[in-house]
């Protein structure tokens, strides 16, 4: 394998780690051409396993013949895996949280819905959730907990932003996901029903019977803040809330998503 050994962040072909935003990294303009960063051993080890290609290696000395040794025999000739003093390293923002390993990937074309969902029976719509915390959270259960598919509205955040790859642990790679081409409502021409999880007056039960017994379930997920629009509620064959005591009205989304994910799992 090439090992190249830099003194500077900006040596060519490291800067991929260094100094591009996240919208240059998914490059939008060329999407062929995108890629993401996976973090940490485990997170990159999930993502090899599940196909994804590797572009470049950045790695601590120490690590090259340590906990990345089977990453880096398993990238190959072809991956240019960069390395220089801890310090160094240490001055890209979370590097110290990665365990000493970013993994540069080839990020790829975003499958359709209607292949995404073809042999599904619950998925979950994550409609304007813009934190990437919560988005890495919602993967990680709707991966743990049984739903098969995931769909983002275009005002969600990236799956594969660097921060929402490492909270999900790597679940990103794991359960089917895309963007959603059209409205909501659409996905009742592939036979779900939609359950929108907000507080109204006519908001039945999580717990509630019919729920469980529908075939195909689309449930949707909305804004840290300000939840789901009143257009979307309406137009929801279901508008469901979780039952809570002590007075609590709401949960946080990913904390909302894993218990919804758990009540309506497919039996």
């Amino acid at each position: 394998m090439p090992i190249i050994e830099i003194s500077s962040l900006t040596h060519p072909g490291a800067e991929i780690f260094s100094s591009l935003t996240e919208a240059q990294l998914r490059n939008r303009l060329e999407p062929d051409k995108g890629v993401f960063i996976a973090e940490s051993p485990k997170v990159i080890r999930v993502a090899l396993e599940a196909g994804y290609e590797p572009v470049a290696l950045l790695c601590e000395r120490k690590h090259i013949e340590g906990d990345a040794a089977d990453i880096v025999a398993r990238c190959g000739d072809s991956v240019p895996v960069y390395t220089g003093d801890r310090d160094l390293l240490g001055t890209l923002t979370g590097y110290t949280l990665t365990r000493g390993v970013l993994c540069a990937m080839r990020r790829p074309q975003a499958p359709t819905v209607g292949a995404v969902l073809n042999e599904a029976r619950r998925v979950v719509v994550i409609d304007g959730v813009v934190d990437t915390t919560n988005i890495g959270a919602i993967f990680r259960s709707a991966a743990a907990l049984g739903i098969d598919a995931v769909l983002l509205t275009p005002s969600s955040c990236d799956p594969f932003n660097r921060r929402a790859v490492r909270v999900s642990m790597g679940s990103v790679f794991l359960v089917p996901w895309t963007w959603l081409d059209g409205p909501i409502g659409s996905l009742r021409e592939s036979g779900f029903k939609t359950v929108a999880m907000a507080l109204t007056d006519k908001s039945v039960s999580l717990d509630d019977p019919a729920l469980r017994e529908e075939p195909r379930l689309a449930i949707v997920m909305g804004t840290e803040g300000d939840g789901l629009a009143d257009a979307t509620i309406e137009d929801a064959d279901y508008t469901v809330r979780i039952p809570m005591a002590h007075g609590v009205d709401s949960l946080n989304v990913a904390a909302a998503a894993a218990v919804a994910f758990w009540e309506l799992r497919a039996r």
